[in-house]
Parts: structure tokens; sequence; C-alpha cells
């Protein structure tokens, strides 16, 4: 292979959060990757799915939120895939580039985002601030097979995954559980986050295990605002889709133009609401140091009652009524005799007065003029009015940092395959175009499929990328190393003729032969790096040969000699 390549499809085996971002056709690899996985095609007979067959889309998505919420915990331990240093990945990526491009961008070489992220301490939320020196950990991220076997390994119930990994599953599932074309999926990715936009309806966002609608996008709980972080606060770093990729750093982008044209309106649009009741009040309940400058008013018997609308506010919490929508009357009907006032209170505006006045003046607060205007109106009730309309304006309208759209965009082969094709039909079409789409060559790298690809670049990225397996045995001589592996189950995470990394088998405690008998080689090399290790694989017969023979059996059925 060229010396270019190699870097980028041993990659596709780490798949770590610093190579995706470096090569950013990986994003896609791994989805497709998933979509041939026999996992998530076995999700389609699940009872709760099958009821559900001729359903609308939406419904079907939202089961799938609930199987995603129960079969996986979202997995924030850093140190899950070991540890590296940045200037051995800094070296590695130096041709592809800078050593400053990747430290604005990316979180795990000092990027900390702008002055919000600052305020909340997001190194410290995420675990990185105790990075402090050239040590870092591998962020990467798992197929759906190693989100499976989290439930092998100790502390974990369920399966798991970080937010790329929960990405790609929901992205994956989207299509194959509920029919949703990937033309309509977006794959969104930031610096600290990843999420998907799904066009259905008003637009879907799928946020780690769950998914928000516009309506909960904009319903102002601390669930959605942390759902916004990502979009309000950060530079996207690239946006996937079936048609290619556009990317923050790279001047070409493999994306359709009017796909790309589309998705920026479809988003725009998501990440608008208009100034009316429903989004004032759900301002309020985002921001409710304002709450103490509004009353509510109803009708009792001919007579006007008013309620703080901090006392209110208070009754939605174990209630399932809201303020403003259609609910609004039964949660008036809730509360309780002695909290309402037969008088207005002093120096609060009434919001059945503020929703008229809207109706009746539409102020338009996208305009400077707008937001004075309202600004003015306010101004006799809440203090600092202006600030008052400028977060109420930033609250309903959310300007995402895109990639920009002066590109060089080079029309390469798109994914073209259909929610109604078997997953054989899907695999034999990828098969079909390796040679003209990277990305779907790569995803047969990612699928981990060693019987059409390459064995060198899998070999590179476990001899150099597999931290794990040596800190696991640092204790251990060779020979108790090797029978910590003959102790473990002969099994591997992937099927048929697909191959899992030395981490893997030592994260999960389970391994086929061959698989054992890399990471040994790992092993061996890592502590003797100019000892010539040869590993030699005659279908159920495996060894790796040094000074001495370590023997091992495998049910993969290659016949294959490896130099290392």
């Amino acid at each position: 292979m060229k010396n270019i390549d190699i870097e980028k499809y041993s990659s596709a085996f780490t798949l770590a959060d610093m190579e995706i971002f470096v090569f950013p056709e990986l994003m896609y690899s791994l989805l497709l990757a998933n979509i041939m996985s026999p996992i998530i095609w076995q999700w389609r007979d699940d009872k709760s799915f099958k009821k559900l067959e001729g359903k609308e889309p939406h419904k079907k998505l939202m089961r799938l939120r609930q199987f995603i919420m129960d079969e996986f915990e979202f997995n924030l331990d850093l140190e899950t895939w070991g540890l590296t240093d940045k200037s051995t990945e800094l070296k590695r990526f130096e041709n592809f580039l800078t050593e400053k491009a990747i430290a604005e961008s990316n979180a795990l070489f000092g990027y900390e985002g702008d002055k919000y992220y600052y305020d909340v301490d997001i190194r410290k939320h995420f675990g990185l601030d105790k990075y402090t020196t050239d040590i870092i950990p591998y962020w990467k991220t798992e197929t759906v097979e190693a989100m499976y076997a989290f439930r092998h390994k100790k502390g974990y119930k369920a399966g798991a995954g970080e937010c790329v990994s929960l990405s790609t599953l929901y992205a994956a599932a989207a299509f194959i559980v509920c029919g949703i074309p990937l033309e309509d999926i977006y794959m969104i990715l930031t610096p600290l986050h990843s999420q998907n936009y799904i066009d259905i309806n008003e637009g879907i966002i799928t946020n780690n295990r769950r998914l928000v609608t516009k309506a909960m996008w904009f319903n102002g709980t601390e669930t959605s605002d942390k759902a916004q972080r990502a979009l309000r606060n950060e530079q996207i770093t690239m946006v996937a889709h079936s048609s290619g990729l556009v990317h923050c750093l790279y001047k070409d982008a493999t994306i359709d133009r009017a796909e790309y044209q589309k998705f920026l309106g479809k988003l725009k649009n998501y990440l608008y609401y208009p100034l009316e009741p429903l989004g004032v009040a759900n301002f309020l309940r985002s921001k409710g140091q304002y709450q103490k400058y509004f009353q509510f008013c109803r009708d009792c018997r001919g007579n006007a009652q008013f309620v703080r609308a901090e006392k209110l506010f208070s009754y939605e919490h174990d209630s399932n009524f809201r303020i403003c929508d259609s609910t609004h009357e039964k949660l008036l009907a809730e509360v309780h005799e002695e909290d309402f006032s037969n008088h207005e209170y002093p120096g609060r505006i009434r919001c059945d007065q503020f929703k008229e006045y809207m109706g009746k003046k539409k102020p338009d607060i996208n305009t400077e003029a707008g937001r004075n205007e309202l600004a003015k109106v306010l101004s006799d009730y809440i203090p600092d009015s202006e600030k008052f309309v400028a977060e109420l304006y930033d609250f309903l309208h959310i300007e995402p940092r895109l990639p920009s759209e002066d590109k060089n965009y080079i029309n390469g082969e798109p994914i073209k395959i259909s929610p109604d094709m078997t997953r054989e039909q899907i695999i034999d079409y990828l098969k079909s175009i390796r040679d003209k789409n990277t990305i779907a060559d790569l995803a047969f790298y990612a699928y981990r499929d060693m019987e059409i690809c390459d064995w060198q670049p899998f070999i590179k990225s476990a001899i150099e990328r597999s931290p794990v397996s040596i800190g696991m045995t640092k204790d251990k001589s060779i020979e108790q190393a090797y029978q910590w592996l003959l102790d473990m189950p002969n099994e591997s995470i992937y099927d048929n003729k697909r191959l899992a990394q030395p981490d893997e088998v030592a994260n999960y405690g389970r391994g086929d032969g061959i698989e054992k008998a890399i990471t040994l080689a790992n092993i061996i090399h890592k502590r003797e790096p100019n000892k010539e290790i040869k590993i030699k694989i005659n279908n159920e017969n495996v060894s790796v040969e040094t000074d001495k023979k370590y023997e091992f059996q495998s049910l993969k059925g290659f016949e294959k000699n490896i130099m290392i």
C-alpha cells in the first residue's frame, strides 16, 4: 500500500476521534460498516418493531429511541481504549493537517470551544482537564459489535458507546429498522460531540441515546438546553451524507452542493422558533430568573384571577401538563386556590395581555429595530429589558457555525442503497463500488472483513495502537500473558472472517485464536521491538513464534503467514 494510504486505512480499525477528524471519510465508513453488520438487522425481528410494520417512520424512531435507551449506556470513560501522546499522533498526521489546525479544532489537543465552554469548564466535565502533559487518551469510536461487547466488561450491565458510536448506531438503525433513506440522514460532527439530523416532519436530531424533535429542542428544559450545547457553541467540523462530506478545514468537498444547501436550509428552519406565547414560555422555563417579572391570568366564573409565573412553573414539575401549550388550562386547574390572587400582582407583565400585544403588533425580533421596540415595551417591568430581549432572541434563533459553502465540490460516487434492499444486496453493492468510492472501500476495513481487506493496515493498527492489552499485562511475564489469553473464552465478538483488535480482546476478555495470537505478538513486540515475530495461521492452528512457540486455536478459517 502507499505510505499515504496506510495511515488512513489502519485508522479504520482504530477509529479514534482524532483519526476521524483528520480522515473524515471514516465517519461514513463506520456507518456503512454498521449497516452491513447482522446485529442491527436482527432488531427488526423484535416484537416491538414487528408491531410497527407499516407505521410512519416517526413512530418507529420513537420506539427505536427507547430500544437504544434500554440496550446501551453512554460511556464517557476516556481511558477505555488506553493512552497515547500528542507528539506521536501529530507526527502521524503531519502530512495531512498542521499542528495548529488540529489544536484549534480537536478536544484532545487543547480545544476548549468558545467562552461558553470556559464558563461551564467543559474540559473538566469530559475529564480532559487532567491531561495537561503530552499524554492524551485514545478517544475511540466503537463498531456496533464493540458496543454490544461492553456487556462483557466489568462495570457494565448493557452495551455502551461514546457519542460518535451512538450517532452512527442511530443512523444505521434509522435506515435498517425505521426505513428512513440515507439521503434524509445528515451526520454532524463537532470537536466535542456527534449528532444526526434526520429529515422527517420538522426534523429530528439524535443526541447520544435520545431523539430531539423541534418542539423538544425549544422546550426550555435542562435536557434540551444540554442537547443544544454543541450546535450553539461549537464550530461544526464536518457534515457527512450519502452523497459525500464537507469538512471545515479541507477545501475539497465531496458532498453534493445541492444536498448541502438543502441541509443548510433544513437545519436553519429546525433551529428557528417564532416569537409566540409558547416560545416565550419555553424561554422563561429555561431562564428561570425572569419568571418573577410575569404573571398568568385565568377566568374564574367571570372574574380574573392571577398566579405568579414562578409558582405556575413549579406546578409543571409534578404534572403532565405544560404552560402555553394545548394543556395550559388543565395545568391551571391543578393550581391550589390559595395560590391564586383576585388582584393583579403589581410590576408584573400579564401574559394574556403580552400575548395580545404580540398578536397585534407582531414585533420582529430578528431585526435590531424589532428588538429595540420590544425592549421598550417591556422596560416598565423588566429592569434590563434589552438583555432580556437579546437572550430571548438567542434562545429562539441558533446560528450554527457550519463548514463554509465556498468549497471545491468534487463529484464523487454517491452511496446509493435503499431501505428496501436486503443486507446481502447492500454488501454486494458496496463491494461493487469499492474501486471508485474510498468511503465504501474503507467501510470493509471498519467492518473488519479480513477475507477481502489488506492485512497490513490491520497489523499496523494492532501493533502501534493497542495500549490496553499492554497495560493489562505489564506485570505479567510473556508466559503468564499467554496463559491469560488461553484462559479467555475462544470466541470473537465479530462473526465469520472478521477480526477484533488486541484491545478489544483485552477489554472484553475473549477472542478467536488469531485475535489472541496478534494480541500476544503486540505484547512481545512492545517489550522487544527489535525481535522478529512470526504468526502462522493454518486454518484452526495458529502459532506465534519467537524464541518459543505459542499455540492457539481458531475458527476463522484463514491461511496466512505474518512477519512483524
